[in-house]
């Protein structure tokens, strides 16, 4: 309930009251389960919306979302406003937005690789310094080349795009090794099995939305479905390392204000405690510490203060602390320090009444004007003027299709960035040497067909050659057999040529004898033998 400018919570010997003005020096709830934590959160949510301060609730068990919707007066419940001394108590929901990571369960949530940075990125994947030098250097890389990187695809690309460079980037960036790209590769698929490819994308959130308020001047209750987030801690870790990072760079600073700009609520803080990396916790730490200047409050809802580091519990001024159990050595020890770390009221014992609240009944110790603990008051908590239980899920359907930030970034947008590009190049680099192999597989079949050519050429030189030779022994053979036919002829004329003349010799001895006969008979012997000799000399 906001009343005269407080914010009234319970009811003890005298009204339990939070000034607005101390709200954002952060806060816990305590208690055991089933001890009242979640109606008393939604008791000083409701109350913190109705004095006009926007607030965010990391809802883990889904049970928050109750304050969207009216609460319902029953009998056990005016009973316990009147034991109170409330009466007409106005029952009313607050203006809720609703967000989810995974864009189920509200409106989703996302930021770029880039905003995320390299540094916060390496701290979350607990990468060594190598490893991060490395990946400092791919976004620089990707910076000077004008590549985005937005979403996790986006980032493997350029891991892997700088792992095949790296020689052309070693003499400007440092020295980059395939085993560190790939060891941050690995790191990199954990992230992406928990579901950080639907965390990092476009349109990214602008945490402005978040401190809002309607128009009625009531501050709008931003809820995190964190039902399914919670069950991925690296995921729920690199949520709340980005939201508390971003917060803290985009508030200025505020000073003291009359109430706080947005208050963060963060149930079941156990969880972010227990599994939460070095880096995260740091960063609350910081935050914690910081934020307050900036005008944002930090409250933590969870089983026993104890589950809390102890730097950031001594910066949480508004507490209460609902009952806690005690069976152990070590759970008595947990009740002595939560009850030490009030303001002693001599009217009770403090350790004792821990153990004996009801449900619905804590102690609690605000900060007053002066930003000192109040003394430890022993108070019943007021119900919430919403639904105790969670928003039926009609309802909440309804206002999470009906919500302006469905429209804003319901859709998500892959606009080119580094993946798309170093794609294009791999299909133009694919192209190009597929042009090359194309290429030299025409420079080889032209070689072949030269080479081909240049055989059958020899082949028919060869072969020409074979047959001028042939030729030429045919011809030669034809010139010897036509000069020995001529031989033969000239030998055969020859031979014709003597035998003519021996036989004309024949013939003219014959007639020379027959005539020298014939003369000798006339003329005589020596008349003979001249005319004979002169025949002779005649027929040479």
């Amino acid at each position: 309930m906001y009343v005269e400018g407080k914010l009234l919570i319970g009811m003890g010997e005298a009204p339990v009251e939070m000034l607005p003005n101390m709200a954002n020096r952060h806060g816990l709830v305590a208690g055991a389960t089933g001890t009242g934590k979640t109606v008393t959160v939604k008791t000083i949510i409701q109350s913190m919306s109705d004095a006009g301060i926007p607030t965010f609730v990391a809802d883990v068990k889904g049970d928050v979302s109750g304050i969207a919707v009216a609460g319902k007066t029953s009998e056990k419940l005016v009973a316990r406003l009147a034991a109170l001394g409330i009466e007409n108590y106005d029952f009313h929901a607050c203006p809720v937005s609703f967000w989810d990571v995974f864009g189920e369960g509200g409106a989703p949530v996302r930021t770029t690789v880039t905003e995320m940075g390299p540094v916060l990125i390496a701290r979350l994947l607990d990468l060594n310094e190598v490893q991060q030098g490395v990946l400092n250097i791919v976004f620089h890389i990707a910076d000077d080349q004008g590549m985005l990187l937005l979403d996790l695809k986006d980032l493997r690309s350029m891991l892997a795009y700088v792992s095949e460079h790296a020689p052309d980037y070693t003499a400007t960036y440092g020295n980059v090794t395939g085993q560190t790209i790939g060891a941050i590769q690995r790191a990199l698929l954990q992230l992406e099995d928990a579901g950080g490819d639907v965390f990092f994308g476009e349109p990214a959130l602008n945490i402005a939305d978040w401190i809002r308020t309607d128009s009625d001047g009531k501050g709008v209750v931003n809820i995190l479905d964190c039902v399914k987030l919670a069950q991925q801690p690296l995921l729920y870790s690199t949520f709340l390392l980005w939201m508390l990072t971003e917060l803290y760079e985009l508030l200025p600073e505020a000073g003291d204000l009359d109430k706080p700009k947005i208050c963060f609520f963060f149930d079941e803080a156990h969880l972010l405690f227990n599994s939460a990396p070095a880096a995260l916790l740091e960063k609350v730490e910081q935050v914690v510490k910081l934020i307050r200047s900036k005008g944002a409050g930090v409250y933590f809802i969870t089983q026993n203060p104890s589950d809390i580091s102890s730097a950031v519990l001594a910066q949480l001024g508004n507490r209460v602390q609902h009952a806690l159990r005690a069976y152990t050595p070590a759970e008595l020890k947990s009740i002595k320090a939560a009850a030490e770390s009030f303001r002693e009221n001599p009217a009770f014992d403090t350790q004792q009444a821990i153990t004996e609240l009801a449900t619905g009944e804590a102690l609690i110790s605000f900060l007053d004007e002066d930003g000192r603990p109040s003394i430890v008051q022993r108070a019943k908590v007021i119900a919430p003027a919403c639904s105790m239980g969670a928003a039926p899920d009609a309802d909440k359907r309804y206002l999470i299709d009906n919500s302006e930030f469905k429209m804003k970034y319901g859709t998500p947008v892959d606009r080119e960035s580094a993946y798309e590009v170093l794609a294009g190049k791999a299909v133009e680099a694919a192209a190009e040497a597929e042009r090359l192999a194309a290429e030299e597989a025409q420079r080889k079949l032209d070689e072949e067909e030269a080479k081909r050519a240049e055989k059958e050429a020899e082949a028919a030189a060869k072969r020409a050659e074979r047959e001028a030779a042939a030729e030429q022994r045919r011809a030669e053979r034809e010139a010897a057999a036509a000069e020995r036919k001529a031989e033969r002829e000239a030998e055969a004329q020859r031979k014709a040529e003597r035998k003519a003349a021996e036989q004309n010799e024949r013939l003219i001895k014959n007639v020379a004898a027959a005539a020298l006969t014939s003369v000798s008979r006339s003329l005589g012997t020596g008349l003979a033998r001249n005319i004979l000799g002169a025949l002779k000399k005649g027929l040479k």
